[in-house]
């Protein structure tokens, strides 16, 4: 989601004359698009307006402005005013359509300019994107949560959830097909709540329904889902409709009923587990991947091994692990039983180490399997290889030639890796 953020910043400069620099010392104006979910990005962000405030000074001219949820914390723009006077705008969440705006009065103000929205901003369409991709674009269906899981700040900082209407979201869609985008990923923080509040009867199966009936369009992605919201009806949706790719982003957090008790997810262990057991009877191949969560408070030596094995149950293709860190203005930041962080380092290390080598073993079954690739481009690791992703959302890296970019190959794999598999091109491709 802040990485489709950074796609409207982009387009929205660039729609009042701005072009794009090659690095930070050419630019004329810096925005910093700041992510809060974890401590490790707020103290990313410290440290670099610490860097740039010689740039700063070196340049007087540069224009420098942070927007993005960690400016939407309760007294963080407040701290980044008074710590950093330099910067000249700070903005959040609810304030990027007026970006443009915002601009022109910091620029034209001898002192920080700071715009924070108190009130939940209706859904904003048409406004411009500088999109990434030339063949895979993101899509937003819904903005905010509704969730509050105990640990999250998103909630607080992007709002309560707001989706659009499905009219706009087919119409870009078609706009994107008719410039020939070949892949879409519809977004939200839980997309499959979608139309929830929306007057028309509508609900994220149905909008995946309408997506796959676009013609052009070859593969629809989603993130994420929650698994509460995660129904029969949706299930049955994603297995009839062919454009929809077998991978589901289904994260769990905890595998203990007593922390996703305490963590406010809405549903226990034995409901995920069910939920995984349908989606893998009705999708055949899907690959399901994760979020984990380790050291939340009161996270007993059993809560973590409820979660070991969950995951040895389970299977994930791949995970994304991380340490529970206090967020403040979340109930867990003041809950009893914090968790050492001696604790905490050694649970995540055996997690970990638990699933690679889960990944590692699912991806060598897939060695002599054959695949078609929406080919993204030149690897990132060998600039001689290409790679593409299967519809499974594995990322295959592989030999062949240049004019497979956005191209749909087909490729046998040949060797299966922690985090990606390596294959050769069967000279196929459409």
């Amino acid at each position: 989601m802040n990485l489709h953020d950074s796609e409207v910043m982009a387009g929205i400069l660039e729609n009042i004359g701005y072009t794009a620099a090659e690095n930070k010392e050419q630019a004329d104006i810096l925005l910093i698009n700041t992510c809060c979910v974890r401590e490790t990005a707020e103290n990313k962000i410290y440290g670099l307006l610490g860097k740039l405030r010689k740039l700063k000074y070196e340049k007087p001219a540069l224009f420098i402005g942070i927007g993005g949820c960690m400016t939407q914390q309760e007294r963080a723009a407040e701290k980044i005013k008074t710590r950093f006077p330099f910067v000249d705008l700070i903005y959040g969440t609810e304030n990027h359509h007026r970006l443009a705006e915002l601009l022109k009065t910091a620029q034209n103000s001898q002192k920080t300019v700071l715009e924070l929205s108190k009130q939940i901003t209706p859904v904003i369409e048409g406004l411009p994107i500088k999109r990434v991709s030339r063949t895979r674009a993101w899509v937003v269906v819904t903005y905010g949560c509704n969730n509050y899981c105990t640990y999250c700040i998103v909630p607080y900082v992007r709002r309560n959830e707001r989706s659009r209407q499905p009219g706009h979201i087919i119409s870009e869609i078609k706009d994107l097909v008719a410039n020939g985008y070949r892949e879409i990923t519809l977004l939200g923080q839980n997309v499959n709540s979608y139309g929830k509040d929306l007057e028309q009867l509508s609900d994220f199966a149905g909008l995946l329904a309408e997506v796959n009936n676009i013609n052009g369009l070859d593969r629809i992605r989603f993130v994420t889902s929650h698994p509460r919201d995660f129904n029969q009806r949706l299930v049955d949706t994603i297995s009839s409709c062919k454009k929809v790719c077998e991978h589901i982003h289904l994260p769990v957090q905890a595998g203990s009923n007593h922390v996703l008790e305490k963590m406010n997810r809405g549903y226990t262990r034995e409901h995920y587990i069910n939920l995984v057991e349908l989606i893998r009877r009705s999708i055949p191949d899907v690959s399901i991947t994760t979020d984990i969560m380790i050291g939340f408070p009161g996270e007993s030596d059993q809560d973590f091994q409820d979660t070991l094995d969950l995951v040895e149950r389970i299977r994930f293709d791949s995970a994304f692990t991380f340490i529970y860190n206090k967020r403040q203005g979340t109930p867990a930041a003041s809950m009893e039983g914090q968790i050492p962080d001696h604790v905490k380092s050694e649970r995540i290390k055996t997690l970990v180490d638990l699933q690679n080598k889960i990944s590692k073993e699912i991806n060598q079954r897939e060695v002599g399997k054959k695949h078609w690739l929406l080919v993204e481009g030149t690897s990132k690791t060998n600039n001689q290889l290409l790679s593409g992703r299967t519809r499974s959302n594995k990322m295959v890296i592989f030999e062949g030639p240049d004019f497979l970019n956005g191209k749909i190959a087909e490729v046998e794999i040949t060797e299966g890796k922690l985090t990606h598999l390596e294959g050769i091109w069967l000279d196929s491709y459409y």
